[in-house]
């Protein structure tokens, strides 16, 4: 293993240790679990973050790439595609790939909201041209020297256009800034492994660090088999950092998309101040199946369900696709006036 793979997977095991010590005990002013990226940069500069972006800022170029860059879509019906019809996944009907498109992947026979790659969802969020991808660069590492992992990764990386399972990148909502995260089921079902945890633990510190509401839309199988237990490990640290991202008075809203599952709807995407959720997606840690097997018993209709959510308390609302830019620039604009702790 070269020596920058080892340096990180060091760091790892210590934030292991940070992290549960972070849900086990606070002593003094709190354990702190920064990301590896913000680490090297808080040995730094310690003390000097806090008053450097506490006012209006202009310049982002030290935490986010230009504006417009990186934008091509290649995971989802491109515009030059020979595909001329797409079919829907409930009704199984074939709908024109243009209307598909037009859509939002929202079957326009049934209301079905079908799979969106994670490109074409952040550029119907944000307004053009305000999309600044997060740096937050991480070398690839297999720690179990996993057949065919690296091979898989860098085909994934070249047929969907993004370098990880989550895009993740400040953008406006209706002149509304805030750190926007997308996590993309076409990239290995959007499973969490180390890359995942650190990019979205970075994405929470550079949002508090420029103040910005944090909005999270989660797609997930869950941990990423391939890390073994250290993609476990994501789970504590992407927790711990929303709860210190909260506990500095950060804004968290959690879009929860299907199918949310596993290790990311039992860490990060249930920690939201507000959660919602797209018709009819699946959310939950193990499957229905797997449940009913285990307890022994028939679990009622729609169990899992984001509606079966909504009515026992675990989301907010439910919010269909072509609603959702509306009903986050109306979230942000409530809280753009929120006060921070000093």
């Amino acid at each position: 293993m070269r020596d920058k793979e080892q340096l990180y997977v060091n760091h790892w095991y210590e934030d292991l240790y940070n992290c549960f010590s972070h849900f086990l005990q606070k002593i003094g002013s709190g354990v702190k679990t920064m990301s590896i990226f913000n680490r090297t940069k808080a040995e730094q500069s310690e003390d000097s973050a806090g008053s450097k972006h506490s006012g209006h800022i202009s310049d982002y170029s030290e935490d986010f790439e230009t504006a417009g860059k990186d934008n091509k879509d290649k995971s989802e019906i491109p515009e030059d595609s020979v595909v001329e019809t797409i079919t829907c996944s409930a009704c199984k009907k074939e709908i024109p790939a243009e209307q598909m498109r037009k859509c939002l992947c929202v079957c326009p026979e049934c209301g079905a909201h079908n799979k969106i790659s994670a490109k074409r969802r952040m550029h119907s969020l944000v307004d053009p041209g305000t999309f600044r991808k997060l740096k937050c660069p991480v070398p690839f590492v297999d720690p179990l020297a996993y057949p065919d992992y690296k091979d898989k990764i860098e085909g994934l990386q070249d047929k969907t256009g993004l370098d990880e399972a989550v895009l993740l990148g400040m953008g406006e909502i209706e002149g509304h800034k805030a750190m926007i995260g997308v996590m993309g089921s076409e990239f290995l079902m959007a499973s969490m492994g180390i890359a995942v945890g650190e990019k979205i633990t970075h994405a929470f510190e550079i949002a508090d660090k420029y103040k910005l509401p944090f909005i999270m839309f989660t797609a997930s199988g869950g941990a990423r088999m391939q890390e073994g237990i250290l993609s476990l490990m994501q789970m504590a640290k992407t927790s711990a950092a929303a709860q210190r991202f909260g506990e500095r008075g950060g804004l968290y809203v959690v879009a929860l998309t299907h199918p949310t599952t596993g290790g990311v709807s039992a860490s990060f995407a249930m920690l939201g101040d507000i959660t919602i959720a797209e018709p009819d997606a699946l959310i939950g840690f193990a499957g229905p199946r797997v449940i009913e097997q285990t307890i022994g018993q028939k679990l009622p209709a729609g169990f899992q369900r984001a509606e079966f959510q909504e009515e026992h308390g675990f989301v907010d609302q439910i919010v269909p696709r072509a609603e959702m830019r509306e009903v986050l620039s109306q979230i942000l604009r409530l809280h753009e006036k929120r006060r921070w702790p000093l």
